[in-house]
Protein backbone atom coordinates (compact mmCIF):
# COMPACT_ATOMS: atom_id res chain seq x y z
CA UNK A 1 0.00 0.00 0.00
CA UNK A 2 1.38 2.91 -1.22
CA UNK A 3 0.76 6.31 0.92
CA UNK A 4 -0.13 8.49 -1.72
CA UNK A 5 -3.16 6.18 -2.63
CA UNK A 6 -4.33 5.94 1.05
CA UNK A 7 -7.61 8.10 -0.38
CA UNK A 8 -8.26 5.11 -2.67
CA UNK A 9 -9.55 2.81 -0.18
CA UNK A 10 -12.44 2.02 2.57
CA UNK A 11 -11.73 2.94 6.25
CA UNK A 12 -12.65 -1.17 6.97
CA UNK A 13 -9.30 -1.67 3.88
CA UNK A 14 -7.17 0.72 6.18
CA UNK A 15 -8.05 -0.46 9.84
CA UNK A 16 -7.36 -4.52 8.17
CA UNK A 17 -4.19 -3.27 6.95
CA UNK A 18 -3.11 -1.36 10.20
CA UNK A 19 -3.99 -4.66 12.00
CA UNK A 20 -2.06 -7.26 9.45
CA UNK A 21 1.56 -4.97 10.47
CA UNK A 22 3.87 -6.78 12.70
CA UNK A 23 4.60 -3.92 13.95
CA UNK A 24 1.05 -2.22 15.19
CA UNK A 25 0.91 -2.37 19.15
CA UNK A 26 -2.22 -0.64 19.71
CA UNK A 27 -5.55 -0.32 19.34
CA UNK A 28 -8.16 0.94 17.20
CA UNK A 29 -11.42 2.42 17.79
CA UNK A 30 -13.67 3.35 15.52
CA UNK A 31 -17.72 3.73 14.91
CA UNK A 32 -19.54 0.67 13.75
CA UNK A 33 -21.20 2.67 11.24
CA UNK A 34 -19.89 4.80 8.65
CA UNK A 35 -19.38 8.12 10.11
CA UNK A 36 -20.20 10.98 7.49
CA UNK A 37 -20.31 14.19 9.90
CA UNK A 38 -18.58 15.38 12.84
CA UNK A 39 -21.88 15.26 14.83
CA UNK A 40 -24.32 13.00 15.46
CA UNK A 41 -27.84 13.13 17.43
CA UNK A 42 -28.40 10.36 19.58
CA UNK A 43 -25.55 7.53 20.55
CA UNK A 44 -23.23 6.15 18.44
CA UNK A 45 -21.69 2.33 18.46
CA UNK A 46 -17.99 2.16 18.45
CA UNK A 47 -15.96 -1.26 17.89
CA UNK A 48 -12.32 -1.50 19.57
CA UNK A 49 -10.11 -3.57 17.16
CA UNK A 50 -6.52 -4.93 18.21
CA UNK A 51 -3.85 -7.84 16.55
CA UNK A 52 -1.99 -10.12 18.16
CA UNK A 53 0.28 -8.06 19.26
CA UNK A 54 -1.82 -7.10 21.98
CA UNK A 55 -3.18 -9.68 24.99
CA UNK A 56 -7.03 -7.83 26.04
CA UNK A 57 -6.07 -7.42 28.92
CA UNK A 58 -2.72 -5.15 28.25
CA UNK A 59 -5.40 -3.63 25.69
CA UNK A 60 -7.88 -2.90 28.65
CA UNK A 61 -5.11 -1.24 30.17
CA UNK A 62 -3.69 0.58 27.54
CA UNK A 63 -7.79 2.16 27.18
CA UNK A 64 -7.68 2.54 30.66
CA UNK A 65 -4.37 4.90 30.23
CA UNK A 66 -5.79 6.95 27.45
CA UNK A 67 -9.16 7.70 29.66
CA UNK A 68 -7.16 9.00 32.33
CA UNK A 69 -5.62 11.03 29.81
CA UNK A 70 -8.39 12.53 28.43
CA UNK A 71 -10.43 13.06 31.46
CA UNK A 72 -7.31 15.14 33.12
CA UNK A 73 -6.89 17.15 29.41
CA UNK A 74 -10.32 17.95 29.86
Amino acid sequence: MNSGDLELFTCEQLIEELLRRTTFQGVIVHASDAAKSRSWDGERVFRVRLNDNLEVDEAGRLLDVVSQHIARSA
